[in-house]
């Protein structure tokens, strides 16, 4: 009895704590497709006019598309430099290594907006002008962390026997990383491009100190767009088009670290 009363409590919790996670983004994957201009309860009725109006839009459009470019330049400087680190960290033994790796995870936890400031600052410095290509740097200094969290823990995981068989047959270095290492930890480094881009295309606050004045991605073009009278429905559907596309990252990437099939040489 006390077992089934516990099992119902659980589910009860369960489903609050969901809930109260994700009520507020239906309210706002609702209201996008609310026929009236201003948004209240109960819709007057349901369209996908504002959808096509946000296709449409020249605002929205280019931030998109800056969006993206952001996105996809940081994920593949952090990509390159955050792989890079996990191999030096996890082959070589020198001074100063759980310092360096610690290093490199500490932006994910610095406050964005002191993450911002000193990227502002020092851009302003040396005399860059902001915009795209400082976006993109800013984004690379948290992007970093997930490729190398990513890749160090498949290396960890992974055995390095097979490794040792490929030298020990004649392979040499470059042919070992390319036939045994890569592959094996292929599918980390997927997931780890997959969450930096995700993480990137969403992130306002470092976004806010490192872009120009005529460089706004989308999550500046809704914090911009979102309290003036007539451009709530567009918000809104720009609201969920940032949700989307940051969602099915994550599902993919988290999809792919969950496989154990995906390590080889790892115990499931």
């Amino acid at each position: 009895m006390g077992s089934r009363a516990t099992r119902l409590a659980l589910r009860v919790a369960a489903g609050f704590t969901l809930a109260f996670i994700y009520l507020p983004i239906g309210v706002i994957i609702l209201y996008s497709f609310n026929a009236g201009l201003v948004p209240k309860w109960p819709p007057e009725g349901f369209t996908i006019d504002w959808y096509l109006e946000a296709l449409t839009n020249e605002g929205v459009r280019n931030a998109l598309l800056n969006s993206f470019r952001a996105a996809l330049g940081a994920t593949v400087v952090a990509l390159m430099l955050g792989s890079l680190l996990a191999f030096a960290v996890h082959r070589f033994r020198f001074f100063g290594r759980d310092t360096v790796s610690f290093l490199v995870i500490l932006p994910i936890a610095l406050p964005g907006i002191v993450t911002g400031i000193a990227l502002n600052t020092a851009f302003r410095t040396i005399g860059i002008d902001l915009g795209l290509i400082t976006i993109i740097i800013g984004h690379a200094t948290f992007c970093i962390v997930v490729v190398y969290n990513n890749a160090i823990a498949r290396l960890r995981r992974t055995s390095q026997s097979t490794q040792e068989a490929s030298m020990d047959l004649g392979a040499d270095t470059g042919q070992t990383f390319r036939h045994v290492t890569l592959p094996s930890i292929g599918t980390a480094l997927v997931a780890g491009a997959l969450l930096a881009f995700a993480l990137s295309f969403d992130e306002i606050i470092v976004t806010t100190f490192t872009s120009g004045a005529g460089t706004q991605t989308l999550p500046i073009w809704i914090f911009s767009n979102y309290q003036r009278p007539g451009q709530v429905p567009l918000v809104n559907v720009a609201s969920v088009i940032v949700l989307t596309l940051s969602v099915i990252p994550v599902y993919i990437a988290s999809r792919l670290t969950s496989d154990p099939a995906a390590v080889p040489g790892s115990r499931g």
